[in-house]
């Protein structure tokens, strides 16, 4: 049984950093691409990042592109989402995701399973 833990959400101020995690259990993990995706309130789901099966080939949204940088540890199932320059509008639930494939992908029809998520607040 696929079980994705997200962790590291917290309360920052604009401008600072956090970390994201997300623990994958129940499959081989360094079979498949991971993705990041986030939603604010009151608006839909969107891609944030996303990683290919190895880590060679990453995606990221327009809007986090040069600001967040996500990572994959394959010996430890392991998958980071690093937020730096964090703004208000960065404020989301942010959810992990495994791809239904290797190669890295923005769609959200290209992920099946998914995480409970972990709340990032970006606030003075």
């Amino acid at each position: 049984q696929v079980q994705l833990v997200e962790s590291g959400g917290d309360l920052v101020q604009p401008g600072g950093s956090l970390r994201l995690s997300c623990a994958a259990f129940g499959f081989s993990f360094s079979d498949y691409a991971m993705g990041w995706f986030r939603q604010a309130s009151g608006k839909e789901r969107e891609f944030v990042a996303s990683i290919s099966w190895r880590g060679g080939g990453t995606t990221y949204a327009d809007s986090v592109k040069g600001r967040f940088t996500i990572s994959r540890d394959n010996a430890k199932n392991t998958v980071h989402l690093e937020m730096n320059s964090l703004k208000p509008e960065d404020t989301a639930v942010y959810y992990c995701a495994k791809g239904r494939f290797y190669s890295s992908s923005s769609s959200a029809g290209d992920y099946r399973s998914w995480g409970q998520g972990t709340r990032v607040t970006v606030s003075s």
